[in-house]
């Protein structure tokens, strides 16, 4: 109890600051008595290794660190080998605004001298540190930090980052040992979650190639039946005109024996992103990787979750990457929007358009982007005209759920 002690006695000892309230998200209980801040770190710890999703254990970790602190800002960093962050999550910036900084960091300023050192560093206002570089236009101006790296034995997995707005409070040593405490349990659970997300790729690939071997026995043999049969046909053509006639229908018979063979192996091949990250992630790396492969400028908005079968995320999936093919394709789009909620997916651009009534011979998908709506059961509505951008709106049948929820209420 130690710890707690000093914890307890270091925020009880800071007075509070003068001017308005603070905006900044004050802790969930009061740092007054140890038991209240022991539930704290233990709820925080318990939060983060419910999760095996790498990212979900980031903003876990994030959202946590910043209320146990009540920081203005929150941001966890997982460096890649290439001078950047393979992750880099906030808390306390609206998608907004976040949109308005622009990419991911560079591993360069105070994230670089985070990553560097093994203790934590702790600033009462960064901007005076030498080792402070700028911000892009539409950053928050911030002043107090506190930067604690995550550490596995002699190994950096991350960086946790808390900053404080002008005129606000900093840190204290109670802060950065708090932090400390969570970024340890941070380290576990990341290396956790990798493992297994590593381990569910490797199932993703057993199951693939087993349908590799599937495909093979069932289609394939069926095909070289069918390819038999109808080089026998040819051959009774002009001698036996009757014979190649059964022999046709025979073609016919393994043709459609292979189809239906096909068709199961298809509905079982999942996409395996989506056995890893679920459907919102996919969707977002699949948008990231387009907005580092185009000039197109693309924003990714999610409002609410959605619930889905797991064939459901597959026709979601196909559904959005058709439209998002389109935009880049054909549109020649300046900004593309997508936008998930549990009703609707969106995906907006801004770009030349077409004549509605024209769509269907356009070639563009819109016929099997409307079956797939179907088979979800719900609808496909296309908003565009010459000029004016394209407006695809995939409405989800969530009615039915909403009626069983309220029943069962």
């Amino acid at each position: 109890m130690d710890y707690i002690r000093s914890v307890t006695a270091s925020h009880s000892a800071e007075p509070a600051p003068a001017g308005p309230a603070s905006t900044g998200p004050a802790p969930a209980a009061s740092f007054s008595e140890p038991a209240a801040l022991l539930h704290e770190v233990s709820a925080a710890v318990g939060a983060i290794t419910r999760h095996l999703s790498v990212r979900q254990v980031l903003e876990v970790i994030v959202s946590s660190a910043r209320r146990l602190v009540g920081a203005d800002y929150a941001a966890i960093g997982i460096p890649d080998d290439e001078g950047g962050f393979a992750e880099f999550i906030t808390d306390g910036i609206g998608e907004e605004q976040r949109l308005k900084i622009g990419p991911l960091p560079r591993q360069h300023g105070m994230l670089a001298a985070i990553l560097t050192e093994t203790e934590p560093i702790r600033l009462d206002d960064l901007r005076r540190d030498p080792r402070y570089r700028w911000w892009p236009k539409a950053h928050p101006a911030m002043a107090a930090l506190l930067g604690v790296p995550i550490l596995d034995g002699d190994r950096i997995l991350g960086i946790v980052v808390l900053t404080n707005d002008l005129g606000r409070p900093g840190f204290s040593e109670a802060d950065t040992e708090l932090i400390e405490l969570l970024a340890s349990h941070a380290a576990i659970a990341i290396t956790n979650a990798r493992l297994y997300e590593r381990s569910r790729e490797l199932t993703v690939v057993e199951e693939r190639n087993r349908l590799a071997r599937e495909l093979h026995d069932a289609v394939m043999q069926r095909l070289f039946s069918l390819r038999l049969s109808a080089r026998a046909a040819c051959k009774l053509v002009d001698t036996d005109p009757g014979a190649a006639v059964a022999r046709l229908g025979e073609v016919e018979a393994l043709a459609a024996e292979a189809i239906t063979e096909l068709r199961g192996v298809i509905v079982e091949l999942r996409p395996a992103d989506l056995d890893v990250h679920g459907l919102v992630e996919t969707l977002r790396r699949h948008v990231a990787l387009l907005d580092r492969l185009h000039d197109t400028e693309v924003a990714f908005e999610v409002r609410s979750p959605v619930d889905l079968s797991r064939d459901g995320e597959v026709e979601v999936l196909r559904l959005v990457q058709e439209a998002l093919g389109n935009a880049f394709r054909h549109a020649k789009a300046a900004h593309v929007r997508i936008m998930i909620a549990s009703d609707r997916i969106e995906i907006a651009d801004d770009g030349v358009g077409f004549d509605a009534a024209e769509a269907a011979t356009r070639g563009l998908g819109l016929l099997s982007m409307r079956e797939r709506a179907k088979a979800l059961g719900g609808d496909l509505d296309l908003a565009t005209a010459p000029g004016e951008g394209t407006v695809v709106t995939l409405r989800l049948d969530s009615a039915p759920d909403d009626e069983s929820e309220a029943d069962r209420g």
